[in-house]
């Protein structure tokens, strides 16, 4: 009960922080606030990107090769599907399955 609880506050806060902006500002949106709702997100993503490839060893076995051909197939998934999450997953997916083959 305690975790449904506390799931129940963070998606509570977490919708909260992210229609402040529109509930304070309205129509009259200022253009700073829009410009980074839409630049925010691809920064977001680049960002863990960088954080998740962080300590991918290119001189030692298995030479970040399922790290590569993970976030290939990502970014193909995306562009074929056009589904951020269908990408993400079958990206997990094949990452796991290649480590656990490659390594």
């Amino acid at each position: 009960m305690k975790a449904a609880i506390l799931i129940g506050v963070m998606a509570v806060a977490t919708m909260l922080l992210r229609f402040l902006p529109f509930i304070v500002f309205g129509k009259d949106t200022p253009g700073y606030i829009s410009y980074l709702g839409r630049v925010l997100p691809q920064a977001i993503i680049g960002l863990l990107v960088i954080y998740c490839l962080r300590d991918v060893s290119l001189l030692e076995q298995p030479y970040g090769v399922p790290e590569l051909i993970a976030g290939a197939f990502v970014v193909v998934m995306q562009a074929w599907k056009r589904n951020a999450v269908v990408s993400i997953l079958t990206g997990t997916v094949v990452y796991m399955l290649l480590i656990r083959v490659l390594a």
